[in-house]
């Protein structure tokens, strides 16, 4: 009997294979029969959410993408910009959630390999990593074991395969009680002339395998990822995949090896959907077919069927086409890094995919119904004032007094969204090759470009609570506050990757918050020159588990990439020396909506998150890169959460410098206007107040002395109301510090 009839397909295998009555019907439609079991599940991991963006694609659309800078924006398998001097920058970030939320160490390491090759196999050496954690309430049950488990397993990967942790974000909220994000990073630098794409041309040209063998780990991975969590989600355990750091070193570099040849015509990572998305992928963006020999597949398991091969996302391996008689030289290559090496099909004009297993065809499937004309739906979303209505976001009542602004200040640097991230990158390796600039704990990271003056500035930012209670208005915040921190450093913001984690896009109030927040990214991008050019849609990232389907924030991770020119005028947040005025640029207007501040010191998450002017953004970031090139300050801190007293106080620390400040009396309250989140604002030092001020009044911004450094507390004299308040950078520095050891139950390692 022929294989492809060889099975019957019944509705509910269909549904296992997370596809719709609807979507079976297209695929019917598609191959004119039924498929058999190897085709519906090459289908079902195509159409997934993960692989074909289903649910986003019609507002992805909408993002600003170009410059002149801009190399190639979306659509392949990391964005490039070009950094001058026959130089490139090569980004993107990707999710890691589900993986991460069954089996913590596993999921993280893989999703920094799978990040790793997205990079790589476009022609760059990786330079940097970085990732965006959200973990749940740290007091529940599972938590700490999920922190420690994500932890590790991005340091165990990417200190094994060479390429420092820079940077990142870690945030804590019950809305991720059931379902984490664990969000992977990666910037790598090429030559302009040596950047390789995936689209398979040549027809007649081999197609080769290289890498790790397959096995059946990270089956359906991809189909799980399109899937929210309920109570059996620990029955997916193996749908995770496995990870060997070493065997990735050793594939980066094989490949830049044989990169450095011209055998090369295309080349794609085995990420989700292993090699069924790899082949696809390749085939359809050259216009050609694709005929694979799965009986050459190099497999680590035996008796493993062409279903268990094409849908196992096992990692470290890489798809090409190379130019005909190549094969041995390539082989050659591979085999001195002892990696498995398999010429295993070829490219062909049938616009087909064609599988063969010993000598039968089981597979025989169109290219374009699996990929350019794959499902696409406009899912039915609120308007934003109909999602506010059901956001039910309580409105900003009176503002409260704050009793004490030291108590206050020690409360928040204490509290799980800002205190010391060092126990977490303490245990990545964040110099290794020898360029990190800055390393974790400011504004940006900042990686100077091998053998060069200049260098490459990278963060990674979002304020889910903001995206909540306005998506518009958050999505705006994310980008103008990537922008912020890249200028912070003294960077020049180029381009913007992304990880979009959301919750159930059927539910209209999810889409809505997707689209609106896209939206704001949109505007933001645009105004400042500040284009999107890779990323990474979840979705379905909520969990049953935790009761009635809570979804988590919707969090668009934002990755930022900038420039400088000379790594050694980069700024930093550190106070430099005592007797130095500190300068707040920007306007102040007692924004606590959202805060941090009202929420932890008063146990009220309200009011509409603070407004952002994209035009007064872009003048303060002008405004602060010209200060930092002309050398006017010497430390520089962008106020986030937490507002001005927070952005002084880890300024404070860095430095290991007190400050004083007087708060006038004609502030009618002086905990909103210290701790309230305005956007839009940098704290800077200098020896030349005057100067300072003068370029920010140019700017169109405000400019106001608000202290002078030195000594070992932050003193705030607050005039007419009691007095001065103390509190010692150590007080501070144990609040700062305590809060990951006693989670953790391990000490930090003390800082040389």
């Amino acid at each position: 009997m022929d294989v492809l009839e060889a099975s019957r397909i019944t509705p509910e295998t269909v549904a296992e294979h997370g596809l719709s009555s609807e979507e079976y019907d297209r695929i019917l439609h598609a191959l004119g029969r039924e498929p058999n079991l190897v085709e519906l599940g090459i289908f079902s991991v195509m159409w997934s959410e993960h692989c074909s963006y289903k649910s986003s694609r019609v507002h992805l659309k909408k993002l600003p993408t170009e410059a002149p800078w801009v190399i190639c924006g979306p659509g392949e398998n990391a964005g490039v910009i070009d950094i001058g001097d026959g130089d490139a920058a090569i980004f993107k970030m990707e999710s890691h959630n589900h993986p991460s939320y069954i089996e913590p160490y596993q999921g993280a390491a893989t999703g920094v390999g799978g990040i790793l090759r997205d990079v790589f196999t476009m022609g760059a050496r990786p330079v940097a990593n970085l990732n965006a954690l959200r973990f749940g309430r740290p007091d529940h049950p599972k938590m700490r074991h999920l922190i420690a488990g994500v932890v590790a397993g991005i340091g165990g990967y990417g200190n094994c395969v060479g390429v420092p942790t820079v940077g990142g974000e870690v945030n804590f909220d019950t809305a991720y009680d059931g379902n984490i994000l664990v969000n992977a990073m990666t910037v790598g630098v090429a030559k302009t002339d040596k950047i390789f794409y995936s689209a398979a041309t040549g027809i007649g040209n081999p197609i080769v395998y290289v890498g790790s063998k397959t096995g059946r780990d990270g089956i359906h991975g991809a189909t799980m990822a399109s899937a929210d969590f309920d109570e059996n989600s620990d029955e997916k355990r193996p749908t995770v995949q496995v990870g060997d750091p070493f065997t990735e070193k050793l594939l980066i570099e094989a490949c830049l090896e044989l990169m450095a040849t011209d055998a090369i015509v295309a080349i794609q990572d085995m990420g989700a959907a292993g090699l069924t998305s790899s082949s696809v992928e390749m085939a359809s963006k050259g216009g050609a077919g694709i005929r694979l020999d799965m009986s050459k597949v190099p497999c680590r398991e035996t008796g493993m069927t062409p279903y268990e091969m094409m849908l196992s996302e096992s990692q470290e391996r890489m798809l090409m086409v190379l130019k005909p008689g190549r094969e041995p030289e390539a082989e050659a290559i591979f085999r001195k890094w002892e990696l498995d090496f398999a010429v295993i099909g070829e490219v062909t004009d049938t616009g087909h995919m064609v599988l063969e297993f010993e000598g039968e065809v089981v597979c025989d499937i169109p290219l374009g119904p699996l990929a350019d004309e794959a499902p696409e739906y406009d899912r039915p979303h609120m308007d934003l004032d109909s999602y506010k209505t059901w956001a039910q976001v309580k409105p900003l009542g009176d503002v409260p007094q704050s009793a004490s602004i030291t108590d206050d200040l020690l409360k928040l640097m204490g509290s799980p969204n800002l205190a010391s991230r060092r126990w977490i990158y303490q245990q990545y390796d964040q110099q290794v090759g020898g360029d990190t600039v800055q390393r974790p704990g400011g504004d940006a990271a900042v990686v100077r470009v091998h053998g060069a003056q200049k260098a490459l500035a990278i963060t990674t930012d979002c304020t889910p609570r903001y995206v909540f209670a306005d998506p518009y208005e958050g999505g705006k915040q994310a980008i103008a506050e990537a922008y912020r921190n890249l200028s912070a450093v003294g960077a020049r913001p180029l381009a913007v990757t992304n990880c979009l984690n959301f919750g159930n896009p059927q539910r209209p109030e999810i889409m809505a918050q997707f689209v609106e927040a896209l939206r704001g990214m949109g505007d933001a991008c645009r105004a400042l020159d500040f284009p999107i050019v890779s990323g990474n849609v979840s979705l379905y990232n909520e969990s049953k588990a935790t009761g009635g389907g809570s979804a988590i924030l919707p969090t668009p991770a934002i990755g930022g990439v900038g420039l400088l020119d000379d790594w050694s005028k980069s700024a930093s947040i550190a106070f430099k020396g005592a007797g130095q005025h500190i300068i707040l640029i920007g306007h102040s207007d007692s924004s606590v909506g959202q805060s941090l501040w009202l929420e932890v010191c008063h146990g009220r998450r309200e009011g509409a998150p603070p407004p952002v002017d994209l035009a007064a953004e872009k003048r303060a970031g002008e405004c602060i890169r010209r200060l930092i090139v002309d050398g006017l300050v010497s430390a520089v801190h962008d106020c986030s959460d937490g507002g001005a007293a927070v952005a002084v106080a880890e300024m404070a620390l860095a430095g290991n410098i007190g400050m004083s400040m007087t708060v006038v009396s004609q502030i009618p309250n002086p905990g909103a206007i210290l701790f309230g989140e305005d956007q839009g604002r940098f704290v800077v030092t200098t020896e030349d107040a005057d100067r300072v001020r003068a370029i920010a009044n140019e700017a169109q911004l405000f400019a106001v002395p608000i202290g002078t450094t030195g000594g070992d507390a932050l003193a705030f004299d607050l005039v007419d109301r009691g007095g001065e308040q103390r509190v010692s950078l150590a007080e501070l520095r144990a609040a700062h510090e305590g809060f990951f050891p006693k989670l953790m139950g391990s000490e930090l390692t003390p800082e040389f």
